[in-house]
């Protein structure tokens, strides 16, 4: 029940629902990257386990950061009925023409009207743009997706004051060590019966009808099938979020030939501008694009690790 409903994500880009609110930089709070595979490196255990201070293997996942850029602002309002977006839009002016994405105001002179009329908005977003035509994962068109800020509403403006239409790194968001939280889509695996779909047991082989498939669909009254109930159905392809992954390390152009395997990566090739190694397993096939965003439940500080080899062999 934990994962309910089982149907397939409307997107390939995951979809990001909330954001922390006690982030005081001005920044953006969520960044795409594609998955590039799993490798393992060994490090010094700097947690409170028995092997603390000691060498171990960890396994990790390699995600690839595309250029971005802010391209424009979005403003929000309140009413009753929740947030709502606001009809003033701000967009830089050649990166708008280039995206072909339609405008309203633009450059000063929509930062100046947003700026006398703040206090009619409730929160600001950057509109960024991600061009992973430089990867390895065969995507030509470029891709647009929203991003909170961080800080109060007035800083955030001053942040897209200073930041239209310039690129966004991955070390101006996250700092090796931090916790971040990721979210993507899980490998799709089509229809599948409720056996390998909820891990039901297989009936008797004295079964009037199939072996494979639930015993009962519930009791006679109420006359219907309660959605509780294990059914056949579309498996995997789910939006999915992982809170707290630990990133062990931030990698530069200039360092992924390092990290490449001689044959490139599986299903993927080779890695040819910033990486993020995060620690442990990410949702979704080689190729997935990923949302990592400031983690929402980060009870821990942020501490460098100590990494003394990372595995090349694919």
């Amino acid at each position: 029940m934990q994962f309910w409903h089982h149907r397939r994500a409307q997107r390939r880009l995951p979809r990001v629902r909330n954001a922390p609110h006690n982030i005081k930089e001005q920044v953006p709070l969520n960044l795409v990257a594609y998955k590039v595979g799993m490798a393992h490196l060994t490090m010094t255990d700097d947690s409170e386990s028995p092997s603390k201070n000691l060498e171990i293997n960890t396994p990790c996942t390699i995600l690839e950061i595309p250029q971005m850029e802010i391209y424009g602002a979005r403003f929000y309002s309140r009413d009753i009925n929740g947030y709502r977006k606001a009809s003033m839009e701000i967009h830089h002016k050649e990166l708008a023409k280039k995206l072909k994405q339609k405008t309203t105001k633009q450059d000063e002179s929509g930062l100046n009207a947003a700026r006398e009329h703040l206090k009619d908005f409730e929160d600001i977003t950057a509109l960024c743009v991600a061009y992973p035509k430089s990867l390895s994962v065969g995507q030509r068109h470029h891709l647009k997706f929203e991003s909170a800020l961080g800080g109060t509403l007035e800083e955030k403006l001053n942040f897209i004051n200073s930041s239209l239409g310039k690129e966004i790194k991955i070390t101006d968001v996250f700092k090796t060590g931090e916790y971040v939280d990721l979210t993507s889509i899980t490998k799709g695996k089509g229809w599948q019966g409720p056996i390998k779909r909820f891990g039901v047991a297989r009936l008797s082989h004295k079964a009037t009808q199939k072996t494979r498939h639930v015993g009962t669909h519930g009791a006679f009254t109420p006359g219907k099938v309660l959605f509780t109930v294990p059914q056949a159905g579309q498996m995997g392809f789910n939006y999915r979020t992982e809170m707290n992954k630990r990133i062990l390390k931030i990698g530069s152009t200039s360092e992924a030939a390092k990290i490449n395997p001689k044959s490139g990566f599986t299903n993927y090739g080779n890695i040819k501008n910033d990486y993020v190694l995060v620690k442990g397993s990410v949702a979704g096939p080689s190729k997935r694009l990923i949302r990592i965003r400031k983690s929402q439940r980060n009870a821990k500080g942020i501490k460098e690790p100590k990494i003394n080899f990372i595995s090349t062999k694919n």
